[in-house]
């Protein structure tokens, strides 16, 4: 089995961001959506990218932004890959000049085979649960029995992911890379040391 990628989502402080790159996270992600508890500023987001080591891959995660607003924070913070979390259509998530991949909220009945065919232009797609007006960060699972087979694009697996059930899930599901955001906080945007470092430690050994 390959080896499997961890994403620590949700980043506000400098520390945070390095106990993840310590801890051997291969990606942080970052929330510029200002209805989120996790949100930054440009301004934090800047001073977080700036203080990792290199080979850490940044996020950036938007809801529904304009074209013209993720301009802006590309222009001002150096981010390596986009990830929509809302209702864009392919059209708004292509041309920024940067890899992409789009967030997907899983519940039955919905075909998601045909939904991640839609984002033909994306690297990945991300798998999340499904909570009625929330785009994402709810901290619960979803039934992973739902998740097809075969998907054309990789899949990042997200939704109420911990240390305990994460090793489970890679089993179960065999995605690309994990993602986490509730499951390390002491409390909304602040991240638990020994949480992420038991997280991201249990995604390595899964062999």
């Amino acid at each position: 089995m390959a080896v499997v990628r961890s994403k620590i989502c949700g980043i506000t402080r400098v520390e945070d961001a390095l106990v993840a790159a310590e801890a051997g996270a291969d990606a942080i992600g970052l929330v510029f959506y200002a209805k989120s508890p996790r949100a930054v500023t440009v301004q934090q987001a800047r001073q977080i990218v700036a203080a990792l080591p290199p080979f850490i891959t940044t996020v950036g995660l938007f809801v529904n932004a304009s074209r013209c607003e993720v301009g802006e924070i590309l222009d001002a913070v150096p981010l390596d890959v986009l990830q929509f979390h809302g209702d864009e259509t392919p059209a708004e998530c292509e041309g920024h000049g940067r890899p992409w991949f789009k967030a997907l909220r899983v519940k039955a009945g919905e075909g998601i085979e045909a939904q991640a065919a839609r984002y033909a232009g994306a690297s990945a797609i991300l798998l999340d649960t499904f909570v009625a007006g929330v785009p994402g960060g709810t901290g619960e699972m979803f039934d992973w029995s739902l998740i097809p087979d075969r998907l054309p694009k990789p899949v990042i697996l997200a939704g109420g992911l911990t240390a305990q059930n994460v090793q489970q899930a890679i089993a179960q599901v065999r995605p690309f890379a994990v993602d986490i955001s509730g499951g390390v906080e002491q409390s909304k945007g602040i991240k638990d040391a020994a949480k992420v470092r038991e997280f991201v430690e249990r995604v390595r050994s899964v062999m």
